[in-house]
């Protein structure tokens, strides 16, 4: 529902961490067998198989979390699937590679764009190394508050959106009125600026929403997305307090509000 393409804030130093956690989902999306790139996986009922074995190894399943590991006859293959060979795995390490798996191009496109806009400068502000640890953490906070919803849950959670949640977050509270250019699809993708407090605080309503009247199953994981949100303002707030929020761009003119 909301399309962020740029934001007007200057950033002093190059988002190393930033660039290096795109890239690396981008290079495991590639070498995995949602790409369509790797042929080692095969084809047709083959790929379908190979993808479903890939997401429970290397996802996370909430009910692994609370009650240990499924046998492989409830990983949910497609049907007609062979057994797959048992391979090793640790549910809480799973946490943290399921961040770098993505479902889909757009399931990935989209989780990169917003940690491509708002990334950069949270880590900027934060500096290289908490920057990183404070999106590690983020991410297991946004999976474990899921998990917790859903205990029982055999389905396998992956991306790094409730991460880059955590970094939206954390923008919100350091630079609520820089200007971020926005694309709305029910304004047929107009591009519009606003102020980051409108933008965050839209998208995060929707995700609240959202939480709050989906279903269990396959699907987004908007409860992820509202505890890594929260979690990012909170953190934010409390490692900076009331300091002057730096690099901060000027306020919105009236112009600024036009495509």
């Amino acid at each position: 529902m909301v399309i962020p393409v740029y934001d007007a804030n200057p950033v002093r130093r190059t988002p190393v961490v930033t660039y290096a956690l795109i890239a690396l989902c981008t290079v495991v999306f590639l070498l995995g067998p949602i790409s369509g790139f790797n042929p080692s996986y095969g084809k047709g009922d083959q790929l379908q198989c190979a993808q479903a074995v890939y997401f429970a190894h290397w996802g996370v399943i909430p009910g692994e979390l609370f009650h240990g590991r499924l046998p492989l006859d409830r990983l949910g293959l497609p049907a007609g699937c062979p057994a797959p060979q048992a391979f090793a795995k640790t549910a809480v390490l799973s946490v943290l590679t399921a961040m770098f798996v993505h479902g889909s191009w757009l399931h990935l496109i989209g989780n990169m764009l917003f940690l491509y806009v708002f990334g950069d400068n949270v880590e900027s502000r934060m500096g290289r190394f908490r920057y990183l640890v404070f999106f590690v953490a983020a991410g297991y906070l946004a999976t474990y508050g899921f998990a917790l919803a859903n205990t029982d849950s055999t389905q396998s959670l992956v991306g790094a959106s409730g991460a880059i949640s955590g970094a939206l977050g954390a923008y919100l509270y350091l630079y609520p009125r820089a200007r971020v250019t926005s694309l709305f699809p029910f304004l047929f993708f107009l591009p519009l600026r606003f102020p980051a407090w409108m933008v965050l605080g839209f998208w995060f309503a929707l995700q609240w929403l959202a939480a709050r009247t989906s279903q269990s199953g396959p699907g987004v994981a908007y409860l992820a997305h509202v505890v890594g949100f929260v979690f990012g303002f909170l953190a934010a707030s409390v490692c900076f307090g009331r300091s002057p929020k730096l690099e901060t761009a000027p306020r919105a003119t009236q112009g600024d509000l036009q495509p």
